[in-house]
């Protein structure tokens, strides 16, 4: 039995996908039972490393998806169109699809899902959150049987490299950035990336999966690392910790908290140097699931790249043929592949969350300071674990501040209530601590 795939994109992700299924040899078996029958490109003339017969290639991507010969519809096109609407159309013609689309399946999940369901095809997605590391089906399968409680990850390679190399030299944001910008390591417009869009789709995947139900993307709390400073991470490692960008997806709203709502975000964050996550640097990506009775299990390898990205694509190929090859009622999803949800996840809004927070202040170096900063926070019931005076600058004084746990909105009128003392400055920084 022969399955035939076709191809949406011959990029870098689309290269290296089609360089594993040209060489079987020393894989698993079932690979070459697994042919490429058409491939989508957007200009035929283009060189590429890879070598297929000319007469494989297509600029029609629409006569791909609605082939009658063509078992399993590969999308690593990118962007949201015209990928969504192709995929719709591959799950109408009742194509399996696999895709590596992230932002896809963040905004338009449900429409997809619901069309899949209905038309009894799989859509697999293990290159769309990590590149090569096994997430998507471990949630889906092994770890199952457990309630989990939180998924915790460093999930974009290009803010991790610039928060690390920070970390190692010292140097400022926008230097930093400029330089990955010049290694490949950061897109031209690196918006999606620092301002953690790219983040924010992930987690809101890796939250439906983990949490039994559908993620309404805009209500994931999203938010950079632009304004991270080389002071910051200074001030982070004399305390004892790490700041990288963190996509958090956890039940319930603090450490106490029995609350059914979760607190689905990304943000920077202060992240103690004996947690696991803390020591994952460069272009790396790691997951840390924590769930009843598994206790933690973490994920860890590139997150991005054709060659780690492909593996998950393909291991997705792998998937759906071997159960359309096996016994199973061929009208029948295999429940472990589908997605079943169908209900809306209750993410509860940012000022609800109960956390720790450092924040940085400049103030006018005079009496008193320090305890005008204290009587606010108490207004507002926010309880501080330690208050620093650092140095003078530019005749200004700096104070870092970290809270115990508390409640974001109650942090939020503290600070707004600072802001109307006439000895503060400015705010330049205010992080959320694990």
């Amino acid at each position: 039995m022969t399955f035939k795939i076709g191809l949406l994109g011959l990029g870098t992700v689309g290269m290296g996908t089609a360089e594993i299924l040209l060489d079987p040899r020393s894989r698993h078996p079932l690979l070459s039972e697994i042919e490429i029958y058409r491939v989508g490109v957007r200009s035929l003339d283009k060189p590429r490393p890879v070598q297929l017969p000319e007469a494989l290639l297509t600029t029609d991507l629409e006569s791909i998806v609605s082939d009658p010969n063509i078992d399993i519809v590969v999308e690593v096109i990118g962007g949201l169109e015209p990928a969504r609407s192709l995929i719709l159309k591959a799950i109408a013609h009742g194509k399996h699809v696999v895709t590596a689309n992230k932002a896809v399946i963040s905004r338009y999940g449900d429409e997809i899902y619901t069309a899949a369901n209905q038309a009894g095809v799989y859509v697999m997605l293990e290159a769309a959150v990590g590149g090569g590391i096994p997430v998507i089906q471990p949630l889906k399968q092994a770890l199952g049987v457990n309630r989990i409680h939180s998924v915790t990850g460093i999930v974009n390679g290009t803010t991790n490299y610039i928060l690390s190399r920070m970390q190692t030299e010292g140097g400022e944001f926008g230097h930093i950035l400029a330089d990955a910008q010049q290694l490949g390591y950061a897109e031209a417009d690196p918006t999606a990336d620092v301002d953690g869009l790219d983040a924010a789709d992930k987690i809101a995947i890796l939250a439906s999966l983990a949490f039994g139900g559908r993620i309404k993307l805009p209500e994931v709390y999203c938010e950079g690392i632009s304004k991270v400073s080389a002071a910051d991470i200074a001030y982070a490692e004399k305390l004892g910790f790490v700041i990288k960008l963190l996509a958090i997806a956890k039940r319930g709203l603090g450490e106490e908290s029995k609350q059914s709502p979760l607190s689905v975000r990304v943000h920077p964050t202060l992240v103690p140097k004996t947690h696991p996550l803390a020591s994952i640097s460069g272009v790396y990506n790691a997951i840390l699931v924590e769930g009843e009775p598994i206790g933690q299990v973490m994920f860890y390898g590139r997150g991005a790249g054709s060659g780690p990205t492909a593996s998950a694509v393909v291991s997705d190929i792998l998937n759906i043929a071997a159960v359309l090859k096996s016994t199973l009622n061929a009208q029948m999803l295999h429940p472990l592949l589908s997605c079943s949800h169908q209900d809306y996840c209750a993410i509860a809004p940012i000022d609800e969350l109960v956390t720790r927070f450092y924040a940085r202040f400049l103030t006018l170096d005079r009496p008193g300071v320090i305890g005008k900063l204290g009587t606010s926070f108490g207004n507002h019931n926010v309880s501080l674990e330690s208050v620093v005076q650092t140095g003078i600058h530019n005749e200004l004084a700096e104070i870092v501040v970290v809270t115990h746990d508390v409640r974001e909105g109650n942090f939020r009128q503290a600070l707004n209530e600072i802001r109307t003392l006439d000895t503060i400055d400015s705010i330049p920084s205010i992080l959320r601590v694990l």
